[in-house]
């Protein structure tokens, strides 16, 4: 039976005006900023005097494989399902980075009848967002640049700049560059280097700021370089805070989309989990609690990095507390992470599920125990997994209180999440109160250690000297309270991304730590784990193409 790709669904599927789902959403014509007749901005006077009304939904997964986990088709889906039985529901997504879609991924807008659309536009240039982030950063750096060549009154250390440039790309040929080389009118000749547009402490800003004001005051205190007497120069002292906000000014307000079934969807803002904190905008999300009833938004990767990030850093700044937590997994993931190779998934193997299981139950006691969240478990169900498979997992998470529901949104859209959806209701009448995973008061060493040992369960953290002698430095300049960003490998519990399914007594390694200022948070570097990605040897770009009628293909 041959099936259509993702984007021959999107392509196929006839979208509903804009002004349509902004009306389903509440919000009037006038607050509309179109980019065409299927997405627009919304000006932030649609929401300015409502409360936040709706219930947080947090969907995130097991640790992901080559196998796949579909955590952001069980999120459209899921919305799509909430309002088949009549809930007042909106989504709120990440946008997709330039650099997976033309490398590995091949795109991040759902999947097969669980989609939002325009695809081929939030795969791609959407309304511009990424470009306005690296336009700001790269101003930045032009402006420390200039700054030293024009006289350096302020006594930035030319080899302690930590600024990046960055471009939205996976491009490993420019993780290290010299640059300024002639000297001269040239300005002056360093080593330099590129972040991913995703990685930059800009878009962290981005997603954190609760508005234009909240934006410049966080964009003021970016640290950019160092003097030659220790003491952080910042995009402030640059005077260089107004000019990124006025390009910022529009790409900060939110992007309102539909899915397939019409369920009104914010996609805006998108950094990575495992080199920053992996969620879509504070604004959007906030947006959504004003607009909807039920609020369904995801996580990147596995729940120890996306929903670790999303609870301990942007509900702790946002003030947001999820109703409940839907976690993400595949009887073909965890029969992986029980050591089965990818080519056998689709037979019965009992004992590789069994094997496998662990990983999954790791995240649900995280959720349940550590954050004291409700949570349920959803199956993503794939044609191969049989019965028995099926009934080995709902008997695992019963064991921890916790229901499995089977999910095919792939295949029926909505239809195959309403058994999901009425569960995740549910959960949101049980009275909860989340924690934190540490609290802020911590040193930083013991922050990253709780994060290692209460979500990851490994042993202990050991810091390099480097890293131990710029934590003794970040503290002694006053940055000791913040939370801590884990900068680690998608693959494994620990930094190793070769140790799947839950692995015991491992210790992780932080060879690095630097302070995200503006963002409000410590990055704690891990294993191999890198700010400029590369391409794999077969990039996805190869496979995408476009007709002379403008019509693109290969996006999946």
């Amino acid at each position: 039976m041959a099936y259509l790709s993702d984007i021959e669904i999107a392509q196929a599927t006839k979208t509903e005006d804009i002004s349509v789902i902004a009306k389903r959403a509440g919000i009037g014509e006038k607050y509309l900023i179109r980019y065409g007749s299927d997405k627009a901005k919304v000006d932030f006077g649609a929401t300015e005097n409502l409360p936040e009304k709706g219930k947080l939904i947090l969907v995130t997964a097991i640790t992901p494989t080559p196998a796949g986990e579909g955590k952001t088709t069980t999120t459209i889906g899921l919305a799509d399902g909430l309002r088949l039985i009549g809930k007042d529901v909106l989504v709120a997504l990440r946008e997709p980075s330039l650099g997976p879609v033309f490398g590995l991924k091949g795109g991040a807008a759902g999947g097969g009848y669980a989609q939002v659309v325009p695809m081929e536009d939030i795969n791609l240039h959407f309304t511009g967002d990424f470009h306005a982030i690296g336009a700001a950063n790269n101003l930045l750096a032009a402006m420390l640049d200039n700054h030293i060549y024009q006289g350096n009154a302020l006594n930035i250390d030319p080899k302690r700049i930590v600024w990046k440039r960055c471009v939205d790309m996976n491009d490993r040929q420019l993780r290290r560059v010299v640059d300024g080389v002639g000297g001269g009118t040239n300005g002056v000749e360093r080593e330099d280097g590129y972040d991913i547009t995703v990685a930059s402490e800009i878009m962290a800003v981005f997603c954190l700021a609760d508005g234009i004001e909240d934006l410049k005051e966080r964009l003021s205190k970016i640290v950019v370089a160092y003097t030659y007497d220790d003491r952080p120069v910042t995009a402030g002292d640059l005077k260089a805070v107004g000019a990124m906000a006025a390009l910022l000014k529009d790409a900060i307000k939110p992007n309102l989309v539909q899915t397939l079934e019409g369920t009104p969807a914010f996609v805006h803002g998108g950094p990575f989990a495992n080199i920053a904190h992996g969620c879509n905008s504070v604004i959007a999300t906030k947006t959504a609690k004003k607009l909807a009833d039920y609020v369904v938004t995801e996580a990147g990767f596995g729940a120890d990095l996306g929903a670790e990030k999303f609870l301990d850093i942007k509900c702790r700044v946002a003030g947001l507390r999820p109703s409940a937590v839907v976690i993400v997994a595949t009887v073909r993931a965890l029969k992986m992470h029980g050591g089965k190779d990818k080519s056998e998934l689709s037979t019965e193997d009992l004992s590789a599920l069994k094997k496998g299981m662990p990983n999954l139950l790791r995240h649900v006691k995280n959720i349940t125990e550590v954050y004291c969240l409700p949570a349920v478990v959803a199956i993503n169900r794939f044609p191969t997994d049989t019965d028995a498979e099926i009934d080995l997992v709902i008997e695992e998470c019963r064991a921890l209180g916790v229901n499995v529901r089977l999910s095919t949104v792939w295949a029926e859209g909505g239809k195959g999440g309403v058994a999901l959806a009425e569960e995740v209701v549910r959960l949101c009448d049980i009275p909860s109160e989340m924690r934190f995973s540490y609290e802020l008061e911590l040193p930083i060493e013991d922050k990253i250690r709780a994060v290692v040992q209460r979500v990851y369960r490994g042993k202990d953290v050991v810091l390099t000297d480097e890293a131990k002698k710029e934590v003794e430095r970040l503290e002694r300049l006053g940055y000791g309270s913040l939370p801590v960003c884990m900068a680690k490998t998608q693959y494994s519990f620990s930094d190793d991304p070769k140790k799947l399914g839950a692995p015991e007594d491992f210790v992780v390694t932080v060879r690095k730590v630097k302070v995200s200022a503006g963002a409000g948070f410590v990055v704690a570097l891990t294993g191999e784990i890198m700010t400029m990605p590369g391409l794999p040897k077969s990039p996805a770009a190869e496979r995408i193409d476009v007709d002379k009628d403008g019509k693109i293909s290969g996006l999946f």
